[in-house]
């Protein structure tokens, strides 16, 4: 096919798909760093000309990195689903921006549709979209999953608890997860980065956060976001593994750098469901992206960052994920250099997650080298709580002191929910009604009346046995 066009006299042509694509996302410092992204403003918009007349059916044709050359290639083609893509298959890229934005384009229709979609025809009409196209569109998809509780519900926002500690402490971890349950935060998951790799560490965290959750009976799940490898180590001595996490990019060789391969996935999810822990469901990965992340690796031939971020959903919706969760600002400013570009990513990943049906949820974050601050990241909140998103993070103050990097507290989500009047997984929320820490409506109650608080010498006992009974190995 001929990328080509002429405006103003002047002809614009592309040496190839991926070049059209490259060119007609918005401007942003990993593109520029990786040299391909558009020159000029008029380029920009000459190859959103071009893409708005591209056939989605070229997509399955031309494969911007080969397929005898990059196992996520193969799977996006071998896993295409025909039949799915029909209603659809003979529209343009541009015909297709305008049929997602129609009332043809229903929650129903929209979740029929996902498996005839690839992730370069989704990264390729958000190209087209302005930012409330992309939250329109978004905001129509529903992706529900569940594990010990719902999670996706249309009018419902859930919250990662990340409890982390700068040195895994039992007693600091323990704090801030109590601090995030008193806020009603936590019923996406109780998710905690560990700073060691030290298996005997991660062994008595997954044990500690596993008796917070029996002792007082709560409808969710943990998570330790450690390497999928030591996750399968720590399940077959027996910790308690609720939920397998990963990091996942969007090409073969950005993969190989995170140690990971769909087989070994395979034997992960393989593992994960063997355990049956869940009580009402059975999504039991978890996945993280992030744009700029395939550059990193030296793995991004030529494709754009957010093309590459799209590519990396194709790998998670193969295993039915309870969650998956863009990083957006935490690479830093040589792939996302300010807010703008924040702003732009988080509502794109979210959109062409929901498109591709993913749970997705959005890490709201930046590190403190970019241009951005906190008023950023409240326009993104409310952005993309407006879009329909299906969880976001909840950390004490909204700064990490693990990580070093800013992100969302629990005060912001329950401003977002009392905005936007959207409720928690219903399990969980019920759960919070019976201990007493929220009321019939969902708001928090009076601390007086909180039966977790009336049992934190139990909690400060837990940990200390923890520390002193968990396995080592």
């Amino acid at each position: 096919m001929l990328y080509r066009t002429t405006i103003a006299g002047q002809v614009f042509s592309f040496e190839d798909l991926r070049q059209v694509l490259a060119f007609a996302s918005p401007a942003r410092s990993g593109d520029y760093l990786a040299g391909i992204g558009a020159a000029t403003a008029q380029q920009r918009m000459a190859a959103r000309h071009v893409l708005a007349d591209t056939p989605l059916r070229q997509f399955l044709t031309e494969a911007l990195i080969p397929y005898e050359s990059d196992n996520i290639t193969r799977l996006i083609i071998d896993g295409h689903d025909a039949q799915a893509f029909a209603p659809v298959a003979h529209l343009t890229v541009g015909d297709f921006r305008n049929w997602l934005l129609s009332q043809a384009a229903t929650t129903a229709t929209l979740g029929a549709l996902a498996p005839g979609l690839t992730p370069e025809m989704v990264a390729a009409v958000s190209k087209l979209m302005r930012n409330q196209d992309l939250v329109s569109v978004a905001k129509k998809c529903s992706v529900v999953t569940r594990f010990r509780d719902t999670i996706g519900l249309p009018g419902h926002l859930a919250v990662r608890l990340q409890p982390n500690h700068p040195t895994d402490d039992l007693r600091g971890v323990a704090a801030s997860t109590l601090d995030g349950l008193l806020y009603g935060a936590g019923d996406a998951v109780i998710g905690l980065n560990p700073a060691s790799d030290s298996m005997p560490v991660l062994g008595r965290l997954l044990h500690m956060l596993d008796e917070v959750i029996q002792r007082f009976e709560i409808p969710t799940q943990s998570c330790v976001l450690t390497h999928v490898t030591n996750t399968l180590k720590l399940a077959e001595a027996g910790a308690p593994v609720d939920l397998v996490f990963q990091s996942i990019a969007g090409t073969e060789k950005a993969n190989l750098s995170f140690g990971v391969t769909p087989e070994l996935l395979d034997e992960a999810y393989a593992a994960a469901l063997s355990l049956k822990r869940g009580t009402i469901g059975n999504n039991v990965m978890y996945f993280e992206t992030g744009q700029g992340s395939a550059l990193s690796a030296n793995a991004n031939f030529g494709v754009d960052q957010q093309t590459c971020e799209v590519r990396a959903y194709a790998l998670a919706r193969r295993y039915k994920p309870f969650l998956i969760n863009t990083v957006v600002g935490f690479i830093g400013p040589e792939y996302l250099y300010d807010g703008k570009q924040i702003i732009r990513a988080g509502l794109e990943d979210h959109f062409s997650g929901k498109l591709l049906g993913l749970p997705i949820g959005c890490d709201i974050c930046y590190t403190n080298h970019a241009e951005a601050d906190q008023d950023d990241m409240d326009t993104l909140l409310v952005l993309l709580g407006t879009a329909g998103i299906n969880f976001i993070m909840g950390i004490p103050g909204a700064d990490d002191v693990m990580l070093n990097y800013q992100s969302t507290s629990f005060h912001d989500a329950l401003f977002l929910r009392d905005t936007l009047g959207l409720k928690r997984a219903p399990e969980f929320e019920a759960w919070l009604q019976r201990m007493q820490i929220t009321d019939g409506a969902g708001q928090l109650a009076p601390p007086s009346s909180n039966r977790l608080l009336a049992d934190m010498s139990g909690l400060a006992a837990l940990t200390t046995q923890t520390a002193r009974t968990a396995p080592t190995s």
